[in-house]
């Protein structure tokens, strides 16, 4: 049986009620807190910064996986290790010497991650795939929430799993963006080991119960 790991995305949660937000997830079935950190240079948002991470940090009781839509991320690998990332995702697009960069972020005691665009190939992370802890598949263009899935995620992750397994990597797939119970069972039997959920959690009525759903749905 394969426990698929959910991770709410923090980016959709009420900001005016951030603590009580955070709580849910720890009364949750969810295994991770989904961080995304976005810069209006790379992505045309901006998101939280520094001192949200750190307030999250402070309450979270669960893994803490950060993603940085932002140009030069090396500049901030340290930071974010000091406030509590136990998992840090840069972009492959927006890293000159991604190798480096996954070193630095190890290097710091985190997993190393890399968050790839929809239009960017799977085939470029075959010199790398062995030092990469995670994939972040985006499967909705990366800078707002509530978009609509992507369909060709799906040959996406397969591709990608293929690839893992060739060259016998220990990397697991995220998969990020338009998450719902519709594409949840797919997306796992087609290889995704973590899912990403925002708009989809926060706006339920239910929440808890939401997460508990794909929970199960995910479990196959």
């Amino acid at each position: 049986m394969k426990n698929t790991i959910i991770a709410p995305s923090v980016l959709a949660a009420d900001f005016g009620n951030l603590q009580r937000d955070i709580e849910m997830i720890n009364a949750s079935e969810a295994d991770w807190f989904h961080i995304d950190i976005m810069d209006g240079v790379f992505v045309p948002n901006i998101s939280y910064g520094m001192p949200v991470l750190e307030v999250i940090n402070k309450h979270a009781k669960k893994t803490i996986d950060v993603h940085l839509m932002i140009v030069d991320p090396d500049r901030y690998i340290k930071t974010f290790a000091e406030l509590g990332a136990d998992i840090l995702s840069v972009h492959y697009e927006a890293c000159t010497h991604l190798h480096r960069t996954l070193q630095a972020i190890k290097a710091e005691g985190m997993k190393a991650g890399v968050a790839i665009n929809p239009h960017t190939n799977i085939n470029l992370l075959e010199d790398t795939i062995n030092d990469i802890d995670l994939v972040c598949v985006m499967s909705v263009n990366p800078g707002f929430g509530g978009q609509f899935f992507i369909e060709n995620t799906y040959a996406k992750v397969k591709k990608l799993k293929d690839l893992i397994i060739r060259k016998g990597a220990s990397t697991i797939i995220e998969v990020d963006g338009g998450v719902t119970n519709k594409n949840a069972k797919q997306l796992v039997e087609a290889g995704a080991d973590v899912l990403v959920a925002g708009s989809y959690v926060f706006k339920a009525t239910d929440p808890i119960a939401t997460i508990a759903e794909l929970k199960q749905l995910a479990t196959i």
